[in-house]
């Protein structure tokens, strides 16, 4: 799994539960697919197990995630990845917006402001 935590001030419940959700909405995790125990992601990430645990209760809620007691937890089949050409505009953005040394909170910005018009 491709999760990585850094020192931004962010706790690393709401980075981990970030990250999830962006790998699922971009297809990298697919329905159905087995995530790795809450002990072993714990154990990966250098966090406690239930930081690990909150962050899957909380993709869980959001209807993100299934646990099933013998069968671990997997991603939502009512999960649903963002359509190509919303992830390939995010992309653009994403690239152009590093180009140009426009931060995230600036780009998230300007989206909204396109969005609202």
């Amino acid at each position: 799994m491709i999760i990585t935590l850094n020192d931004s001030g962010t706790p690393p419940v709401e980075q981990i539960t970030d990250q999830m959700r962006g790998l699922i909405t971009t297809g990298l995790l697919a329905s159905g697919q087995r995530l790795p125990s809450v002990r072993q992601l714990a154990s990966d990430l250098g966090v406690a197990p239930g930081t690990v645990a909150k962050a899957y209760r909380s993709l869980e809620s959001d209807g993100f995630l299934v646990t099933r007691i013998g069968s671990g937890t997997k991603v939502s089949a009512e999960a649903s990845s963002t359509p190509r050409d919303v992830l390939a505009a995010a992309t653009e953005l994403a690239v152009a917006g590093k180009r140009d040394g426009v931060d995230l909170d600036e780009a998230v910005r300007v989206l909204r402001a396109v969005w609202s018009a």
